[in-house]
């Protein structure tokens, strides 16, 4: 495969069945040696659609292809961490594009089969390793309560092996690993949720902004719901593509109809045909919103972490640090 054959492919001259060209299109992208953002783009318009018509066997090869590239599409490498650990774990081990809050997510998420491969991972963070200890023998950190109370639940038979602490042998350990699992993802509550009442106005200041022409307005209107830096909200409209913004807009709940007036006003040039705009309901609507909701908690951890390089790198030259950061009103 070559540059040609998958630009032949994006373009829709390879015909076949679904898995055929699931395939051939992973294939011939991860034979570009620097592949541009719009072909990152067309992969994941060409498979994520795709996604539900082909075998396990051909998730398995396309996240095995993609488990070292640092140019993956973001959408796909999510869908495919989120499927079952035998078709994740390439992802899940080898991965560089999964940041640390991914990673406790789908921790959060999908519970000790996940967290096992993740524990795979070279360099893994200490924090997380951790937290997957925490998973794998939770009498470390829940104490059973002494046997001669009436509420002592039965010992675990094999409390002292990590590979027997996932199994359904005890429902003690089992409700323990549960505990965890949900103090994971209490860890990872973001109050960028709104509530239902809250949705209205958030999509009205949206929708006003976004068809003012004015593209500052819709963007500091975007970063004030999102709760996040106006760079960031800069970066995710004047990207080539709009698969951040569905992110975005799917963090905020917001309904297929609101979510595609919002998208064709800040992407026109993506919604000229009947097609176009199909392929962008079917992406929104199969977008998880937990997962939207990691990809906004990477954008704040991303913004954070760049203020201190940014404050340190000052610090360091002597110079007095100050917000140069433009902030959302």
């Amino acid at each position: 495969m070559s540059a040609s054959d998958f630009r032949q492919i994006a373009i829709g001259r390879e015909t076949g069945k679904p898995e055929r060209l699931f395939r051939a299109a992973v294939s011939a992208f991860c034979a570009l040696p620097r592949p541009s953002r719009r072909e990152i783009t067309q992969l994941e318009d060409l498979t994520l659609p795709l996604f539900d018509k082909v075998s396990v066997e051909a998730r398995r090869f396309v996240s095995a292809a993609l488990s070292e590239s640092e140019h993956a599409p973001m959408g796909l490498v999510r869908r495919l961490c989120d499927e079952s650990v035998d078709v994740a774990a390439p992802l899940l081990v080898r991965s560089p594009l999964l940041s640390d809050v991914a990673l406790i997510a789908l921790i959060g998420r999908h519970g000790l089969p996940h967290a096992r491969a993740i524990a795979r991972r070279p360099g893994l963070n200490r924090a997380i390793a951790d937290l997957i200890r925490v998973l794998e023998r939770p009498r470390l950190v829940y104490p059973e309560v002494p046997a001669d109370r009436p509420e002592a639940p039965a010992p675990a038979p094999h409390a002292d092996h990590p590979e027997h602490s996932g199994s359904e042998g005890t429902p003690a350990t089992g409700a323990l690993a549960e505990t965890v699992r949900r103090r994971l993802r209490s860890m990872m509550a973001s109050n960028t949720a709104s509530a239902p009442e809250q949705r209205a106005p958030v999509y009205e200041r949206l929708r006003v902004t976004a068809l003012t022409g004015n593209s500052a307005f819709f963007q500091t209107a975007l970063a004030d719901a999102l709760e996040i830096d106006f760079q960031t909200a800069r970066s995710i409209t004047e990207r080539s593509g709009y698969s951040s913004l569905i992110d975005a807009l799917k963090a905020l709940e917001l309904q297929e109809e609101q979510a595609f007036l919002l998208a064709a006003a800040t992407f026109p040039g993506h919604f000229t045909h009947a097609e176009g705009v199909r392929l962008f309901l079917e992406r929104y609507r199969l977008l998880h919103r937990d997962v939207a909701m990691d990809r906004v908690r990477e954008w704040k951890a991303a913004a954070v972490g760049a203020r201190i390089r940014e404050n340190a790198n000052r610090a360091g030259a002597g110079a007095t640090p100050k917000d140069s950061h433009l902030r959302a009103s």
